[in-house]
Protein backbone atom coordinates (compact mmCIF):
# COMPACT_ATOMS: atom_id res chain seq x y z
CA UNK A 1 0.00 0.00 0.00
CA UNK A 2 1.58 3.38 -0.93
CA UNK A 3 1.96 6.33 1.64
CA UNK A 4 -0.64 8.00 -0.37
CA UNK A 5 -3.23 5.47 -0.37
CA UNK A 6 -2.58 4.80 3.63
CA UNK A 7 -3.05 8.75 4.15
CA UNK A 8 -6.51 8.97 1.85
CA UNK A 9 -7.18 5.88 4.20
CA UNK A 10 -6.77 7.64 7.26
CA UNK A 11 -8.51 10.02 6.55
CA UNK A 12 -11.92 7.81 5.79
CA UNK A 13 -11.08 6.39 9.18
CA UNK A 14 -10.84 9.51 11.18
CA UNK A 15 -14.53 10.48 10.39
CA UNK A 16 -15.40 6.82 11.57
CA UNK A 17 -14.01 6.99 15.12
CA UNK A 18 -15.32 5.40 17.88
CA UNK A 19 -15.48 9.03 19.94
CA UNK A 20 -15.36 12.35 18.66
CA UNK A 21 -12.08 13.92 19.47
CA UNK A 22 -12.11 16.67 21.84
CA UNK A 23 -10.89 19.89 20.13
CA UNK A 24 -7.20 20.36 20.67
CA UNK A 25 -6.48 16.81 19.13
CA UNK A 26 -8.91 17.52 16.41
CA UNK A 27 -6.54 20.95 15.87
CA UNK A 28 -3.81 18.61 15.99
CA UNK A 29 -5.25 16.53 13.59
CA UNK A 30 -6.14 19.59 11.06
CA UNK A 31 -2.45 20.70 11.23
CA UNK A 32 -0.74 17.45 10.08
CA UNK A 33 -3.20 16.51 7.76
CA UNK A 34 -2.99 19.96 5.59
CA UNK A 35 0.99 20.09 6.33
CA UNK A 36 0.59 16.41 4.81
CA UNK A 37 -1.47 17.36 2.23
CA UNK A 38 -0.83 21.07 0.92
CA UNK A 39 2.89 21.39 2.61
CA UNK A 40 3.95 24.80 4.33
CA UNK A 41 0.93 26.76 5.70
CA UNK A 42 0.28 29.87 3.12
CA UNK A 43 -1.38 32.75 3.10
CA UNK A 44 -1.89 35.24 6.33
CA UNK A 45 -2.90 34.67 9.77
CA UNK A 46 -6.46 35.01 10.49
CA UNK A 47 -7.79 38.26 12.67
CA UNK A 48 -8.17 38.43 16.05
CA UNK A 49 -11.66 37.95 15.61
CA UNK A 50 -11.89 34.76 13.76
CA UNK A 51 -10.81 32.32 16.52
CA UNK A 52 -11.37 28.74 14.91
CA UNK A 53 -9.20 30.43 11.34
CA UNK A 54 -6.71 31.25 13.42
CA UNK A 55 -6.24 28.54 15.58
CA UNK A 56 -6.71 25.90 12.65
CA UNK A 57 -3.64 27.91 10.60
CA UNK A 58 -1.64 27.96 13.90
CA UNK A 59 -1.92 24.37 14.26
CA UNK A 60 -1.07 24.27 10.16
CA UNK A 61 1.84 26.88 10.72
CA UNK A 62 3.31 24.95 13.67
CA UNK A 63 4.35 22.16 11.21
CA UNK A 64 6.06 24.43 9.23
CA UNK A 65 9.67 22.64 7.68
CA UNK A 66 7.90 18.87 8.19
CA UNK A 67 8.01 17.63 4.83
CA UNK A 68 4.65 16.02 3.35
CA UNK A 69 5.76 12.56 3.35
CA UNK A 70 6.60 12.86 7.25
CA UNK A 71 3.06 15.00 7.80
CA UNK A 72 1.48 11.89 6.29
CA UNK A 73 3.16 8.84 8.62
CA UNK A 74 2.23 11.45 11.55
CA UNK A 75 -1.42 11.54 9.91
CA UNK A 76 -1.54 7.43 9.49
CA UNK A 77 0.06 6.98 12.90
CA UNK A 78 -2.36 9.83 14.85
CA UNK A 79 -5.94 7.96 13.55
CA UNK A 80 -4.10 4.74 14.39
CA UNK A 81 -3.80 5.91 17.87
CA UNK A 82 -7.25 7.37 18.47
CA UNK A 83 -8.82 3.63 17.41
CA UNK A 84 -6.89 1.88 19.71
Amino acid sequence: MTLQTEFDQALADSKNLAERPDNMTLLKMYGIYKQGSLGDATGDRPGMTDFVGRAKWDAWNALKGTSQDVAKQQYIDFVKDLQA
